[in-house]
């Protein structure tokens, strides 16, 4: 709803003979198939901005992924809206009005880097969510753990509505 304040989806099978179907069909009998009320109010008013707020984040999702992927600290930054992109054929196809507001870039330095580079961020916070109005970064390794096939550089940002010029700000200064 790009507020972080609730949580649904939808699930949908083209085989709900499946185990996994059949497996969500218990968890559905044993929790109920529907939304509470003010759960659905909420998902509601998301929906009211959800245009403004895709487009603001995949206007500033680019120009961040643009300018990170000049920068000498970073190592390769994957963004569906760079043409280098292994997505960006499809994903121009796909993403008529923009690429969204998921990135992730590598820095230069492994795990020692990015997670010094997060705790010096400012106005992105470190949390692991998507999709709201706030810009929230992850190291994906540490979210997942020792067995995590993940680039221990790599950080995941999730862009929200803030102004690119401060998020970029915010950035750049956690790099120098």
């Amino acid at each position: 709803n790009g507020h972080s304040d609730v949580l649904a989806g939808a699930l949908v099978t083209s085989e709900p003979e499946a185990a996994l179907w059949q497996a969500a069909e218990v968890e559905r009998h044993s929790s109920g198939p529907i939304l509470g009320a003010f759960e659905a109010w909420l998902l509601v008013r998301g929906m009211r901005t959800v245009h403004l707020r895709v487009r603001q984040a995949s206007i500033a999702a680019q120009m961040l992924a643009e300018r990170l992927a000049v920068h000498p600290k970073i190592d390769r930054v994957r963004y569906p809206g760079l043409p280098d992109d292994p997505g960006y054929a499809i994903a121009s196809r796909q993403m008529g009005d923009g690429f969204g507001g998921m990135l992730s870039f590598e820095l230069a330095g492994g795990a020692e880097a990015a997670l010094r580079m997060v705790s010096r961020l400012r106005l992105i916070m470190p949390a692991t969510s998507l999709g709201g109005v706030e810009s929230l970064i992850e190291h994906r390794a540490t979210v997942e753990g020792a067995n995590s096939s993940v680039p221990q550089g790599l950080l995941r940002l999730s862009v929200g509505v803030e102004a690119v010029s401060d998020l970029w700000a915010d950035l750049e200064q956690a790099l120098a």
